[in-house]
């Protein structure tokens, strides 16, 4: 694996746990944990490939799956993707570092239709390794694949860079929206949701 993330120096030993109970406490508890995979669902094709980056628990991931898409996930915290897969059969789960992804060699050749970034990923990835995140993620995309990113706009990762760094991995920007349930995006919002595509040619 590459440089440390930010999830492992910024947390302590006990965070991944603490996260994964906690979703496993919302999920029994009956709350919403579908609002990404909505969104994804709704702009691919019945039964599409779609990765999920930086999985964590695989919500999003399982999610896609009840809707009938062949789903990837890949995380760098082995911890969550064994609770990826104890909680959630159906999906490949792999430990994965997104700024070296190469699914090719881990036996998943094909390009997906579809990729997502939900959870603040990219605000837990190794300082200044975003762009090259981005850019992993767009090369396992097909020509006029999409992409959706969220994240926190006070997370140390502004909104301009992250545009440049999109534009440098070969994405082109299509929509911008203040939360998961495309509220509309405004200046003043604390969280993007950047849909992202890469060209057909």
């Amino acid at each position: 694996m590459g440089n440390p993330t930010r999830w492992e120096t910024e947390t302590g030993p006990e965070h991944s746990q603490w996260y994964i109970d906690r979703f496993r406490r919302l999920a029994a508890d009956g709350a919403d944990l579908a609002g990404e995979a909505r969104l994804l669902d709704a702009m691919v094709a019945p039964g599409s490939r779609i990765l999920d980056a930086g999985c964590g628990t695989g919500r999003v991931g399982a999610a896609l799956a009840a809707r009938g898409h062949a789903v990837v996930g890949v995380d760098a915290d082995p911890a969550l993707v064994e609770a990826a897969r104890a909680d959630h059969p159906g999906p490949r789960w792999l430990v994965a570092d997104l700024t070296e992804l190469d699914l090719a060699a881990a036996g998943e050749p094909e390009p997906f239709d579809a990729a997502v970034l939900a959870g603040n990923v990219l605000a837990f990835v190794a300082p200044g390794t975003e762009r090259e995140v981005l850019r992993r993620v767009a090369a396992h995309l097909r020509p006029d694949g999409v992409l959706a990113v969220g994240f926190g706009t006070d997370r140390g990762y502004p909104l301009t860079g992250f545009d440049a760094d999109a534009v440098a991995a070969g994405l082109r920007l299509e929509h911008r929206f203040a939360t998961w349930d495309l509220r509309p995006w405004r200046d003043d919002a604390d969280f993007a949701v950047t849909v992202l595509r890469r060209p057909a040619a």
